[in-house]
């Protein structure tokens, strides 16, 4: 008799890692499209401070959020080592301007710890958890929420 294991799929999952600043980040792999060097970008009249503007990906107009901005860190001055991570939120394209992509790293859910009380309100929707690893405090990003909506809920390019 064949016994059968199962894996629990769900038990893991594999994630971008990304530094903006002296800070890391990380993001479920499921949503990045690509990862592109930086290109510069054709800003958007009356669009949000942490909005870049726009680039031609592929012949699809893209818009591009400066990361650090959005999450209420000194905006960044794109050079030619940033990259845009492109990620797709249901139906939603939008490009991230990070300084570098870092690693891909595999964790268990059980190692993602909650985001700590001590955070504003705003950091806690922004981060699903935190994870401690190799001596690197990771922060986990809820992307649904960094890129669907703004500080009073509107969509993030009104």
């Amino acid at each position: 008799m064949t016994q059968i294991v199962e894996q629990d799929v769900a038990a893991s999952n594999e994630l971008i890692a990304f530094r903006l600043g002296e800070q890391e980040f990380c993001v479920d792999i499921m949503s990045v499209r690509d990862i592109r060097g930086w290109t510069p970008t054709t800003p958007l009249p009356h669009s949000s401070s942490y909005v870049k503007g726009v680039i031609n990906l592929r012949g699809a107009v893209l818009p591009v959020v400066d990361l650090a901005a959005r999450l209420g860190f000194e905006p960044a001055t794109p050079n030619a080592r940033h990259v845009i991570i492109i990620t797709q939120v249901g139906n939603q394209t939008i490009g991230l301007l990070v300084d570098a992509v870092s690693d891909i790293l595999t964790v268990n859910s059980g190692s993602i710890q909650a985001t700590p009380n001590v955070a504003s309100e705003l950091a806690r929707a922004f981060m699903k958890g935190v994870i401690a690893m190799e001596g690197r405090m990771i922060s986990l990003i809820a992307l649904d929420n960094v890129l669907t909506q703004n500080q009073a809920g509107q969509g993030l390019l009104n």
